[in-house]
């Protein structure tokens, strides 16, 4: 891509989301993600009502008046952004493709993490980990982020998510929120999923095009494999192929919900032919 097709991509990007970010995202963001721990910050003079627990009896001694220590909620956090830029992600149907509702979603969600004062940083991956960029704070970090969402290439077509988890324990020692944006068409990742979950607190963000889980009647279509280019024909017309599609979409969909509810990860699927804003909105509430 050009650096001023680029940019100005960027641009539209920054301001559409940071907007998002400032007037809708900001302030659930804040309440559904917490920093962990609560930290000292100063003594002060016993007033009626504080508890007796705070007491700092080593002040107390050395003023002879009673002295509580007040403690603040650690606030900073790091969020880490495990990104999925498979082949698949570059399949949409209606109003865009997976990988434009995924970059737009990166960005609200870096905007509001810096609005916090939280550092943020990225995994992009396919079949191995491509990029991994360290979690910083700033406007001209988030603008970085933005630019490789839009321009990275990939080595790799294939998607291995158990890879971009395991480098995501192995690699960021405190403990992070980490989302994890993908269509997870992929399997084998449940273990390192429930191991990502104990250390940190992870959210998974479901991208799906509506394609991908009803057949529309159009007769006989040739299908491509974007990740592994292997070619199908399949007849759309026909009643049972279609079922057979769906029923067997909606068993995955149902198998990858479990699977989140038994790693104690929470959720959202996003449709790539609605507003992101929504799914986003009630998984913040739910938290």
């Amino acid at each position: 891509m050009e650096a001023s097709e680029l940019l100005k991509k960027v641009r539209k990007i920054e301001i559409k989301t940071r907007g998002l970010s400032n007037q809708v995202f900001t302030g659930e963001y804040h309440s559904a993600f917490k920093g962990k721990g609560m930290a000292f910050s100063e003594v002060r003079e016993y007033q009626h009502g504080d508890d007796v627990r705070t007491i700092d009896w080593n002040v107390t001694a050395r003023f002879n008046t009673p002295y509580i220590k007040v403690f603040e909620e650690e606030r900073e956090l790091t969020v880490m952004l495990i990104v999925d830029i498979s082949g698949s992600e570059s399949f949409g149907t209606k109003v865009q493709l997976k990988q434009e509702m995924i970059t737009e979603i990166c960005a609200v969600l870096a905007f509001s993490a810096i609005q916090n004062n939280d550092k943020i940083g990225v995994i992009f991956f396919s079949d191995k980990v491509e990029k991994f960029i360290p979690p910083k704070k700033g406007k001209s970090h988030i603008l970085r982020i933005i630019r490789e969402l839009l321009d990275f290439e990939p080595e790799n077509k294939t998607t291995k998510i158990s890879k971009a988890l395991e480098f995501f324990v192995n690699v960021v020692k405190k403990r992070s929120i980490a989302f994890v944006i993908s269509d997870f068409i992929d399997e084998g990742f449940e273990t390192q999923l429930k191991l990502a979950k104990r250390k940190h607190d992870v959210v998974a963000l479901k991208i799906y095009d509506e394609r991908e889980m009803t057949l529309p009647n159009v007769g006989l279509v040739k299908f491509s494999d974007s990740e592994t280019g292997e070619l199908k024909w399949v007849d759309t017309a026909d009643r049972g192929t279609r079922e057979a599609f769906a029923k067997r979409a909606n068993e995955t969909a149902e198998k990858l919900e479990l699977i989140f509810r038994k790693s104690g990860v929470d959720f959202a699927a996003i449709n790539t032919n609605e507003s992101f804003v929504k799914p986003l909105m009630n998984l913040f509430k739910k938290r």
